[in-house]
């Protein structure tokens, strides 16, 4: 998982700063000559070069520090929200944000980690939060704590609408590569890793799950993705592999409400694995959601009773069962379709449904219909 921000806002550093009134000669501001920074200056300085040699950790151990010297100064405010928003802590990084905002202030930035805020005034740099970049790195940062917390298919919606405000970001495909991948959808992860690895771009690894890739180009990431990839797929030829992948499919698709893919997926994974306790529990889900609750009953029973059902289950339609065994999921779900069934029994023994008379086709008698008239038999005895 990766984020490029090196085309916004990342860290500035205060340097000659005069208001329009000391222009006037109305107040006079001694400025400190570059050789006597003072300690929260120093700080930010450092932290500034730490970022820029992709050490985050350390950038923000001497932000905090100048905070501690000034928790006033816009700068050091400016450069906690960045690393905030690193972290993913969106809400604490406006927080920062909205203080340096609020601060009349005409300060000019001497330091960035990125060259085009060096000169412009705090206040238009603050304004690029706003901007479209900003957006879609806030929308990859948080697609990364969503697929940190197996949330794969609502990063999967975020990243696709933020792909529009920009088809070639190399970040967003590249993580739309790994939603892909987390959902068994290995084609078309491929294509977005190959999209990236293809644009060569220099752009660096922020914010991602391995931190053995910070600081390294998003298309390295992209390549090495696609390769590892494809070597698993090579190995993935077996019934049983393919048995795997196609309800790993099926579970993706039903959180994305594709009844139709998930069916299909499903009943392959079935024919693969007919005695699979997946395959199973997984049957008697697709039952259950038809109404077949004792079909569905039967299933979650033979799920129980499979080779297989000391698993833990991965990826699940509940959060709350992914990590359980799945006896135990099966056992839960029978358990309540049981409960489901049973409450319709008794409701049917305190309302029974009135008695249907029937022909003996099996077609019902109305009440409307008139009585059949008597069909004329011969006396035996009165016949020569």
């Amino acid at each position: 998982m990766a984020n490029c921000w090196k085309r916004l806002l990342i860290a500035a550093l205060l340097a000659f700063c005069v208001s329009a009134s000391a222009l006037a000669g109305d107040l006079r501001i001694n400025i400190p000559k570059r050789s006597h920074l003072t300690p929260v200056q120093r700080l930010n300085r450092a932290g500034v070069e730490a970022v820029r040699k992709n050490q985050y950790n350390k950038a923000k151990e001497f932000f905090y520090r100048a905070y501690l010297f000034d928790p006033g100064d816009p700068f050091t405010l400016n450069n906690l929200g960045y690393i905030a928003e690193l972290e993913g802590q969106l809400e604490r990084a406006q927080t920062f944000y909205s203080l340096v905002a609020g601060q009349p202030t005409e300060a000019l930035i001497d330091q960035a980690s990125t060259k085009k805020l060096k000169g412009e005034s705090l206040q238009a740099a603050i304004s690029a939060v706003q901007d479209t970049s900003m957006q879609i790195n806030r929308a990859n940062v948080a697609a990364v704590r969503l697929l940190a917390e197996g949330r794969t298919w609502e990063a999967e919606k975020l990243l696709q609408s933020t792909l529009a405000l920009d088809p070639k970001n190399g970040f967003t495909l590249n993580n739309l590569g790994v939603t892909k991948e987390a959902q068994g959808e290995y084609l078309e992860a491929l294509k977005y890793y190959g999209e990236v690895a293809n644009s060569h771009t220099d752009d660096t690894v922020v914010v991602t799950m391995s931190t053995a890739w910070r600081g390294k180009p998003v298309s390295e990431m992209a390549a090495a993705s696609a390769k590892r990839l494809r070597n698993r797929m090579e190995t993935l030829q077996s019934p049983e592999s393919q048995m795997a992948l196609a309800n790993l499919r099926g579970v993706s698709a039903m959180n994305r409400n594709d009844w139709q893919a998930a069916w299909q997926n499903f009943s392959r994974a079935y024919k693969l694995g007919p005695n699979n306790a997946f395959s199973l529990n997984n049957q008697g889900y697709m039952a259950e959601m038809n109404g077949d609750l004792e079909t569905a009953q039967e299933f979650y029973r033979e799920a129980q009773r499979a080779g297989e059902a000391g698993a833990r289950v991965g990826l699940a339609t509940r959060r709350d069962a992914e990590g359980v065994r799945l006896y135990s999921v099966a056992n839960g779900s029978e358990a309540e379709v049981s409960g489901v069934m049973e409450s319709a029994n008794r409701a049917r023994r305190r309302n029974p449904p009135p008695i249907q008379l029937k022909r003996r086709d099996g077609t019902p008698v109305t009440d409307s219909e008139p009585a059949p008239a008597a069909e004329p038999v011969a006396n035996p005895s009165s016949s020569r």
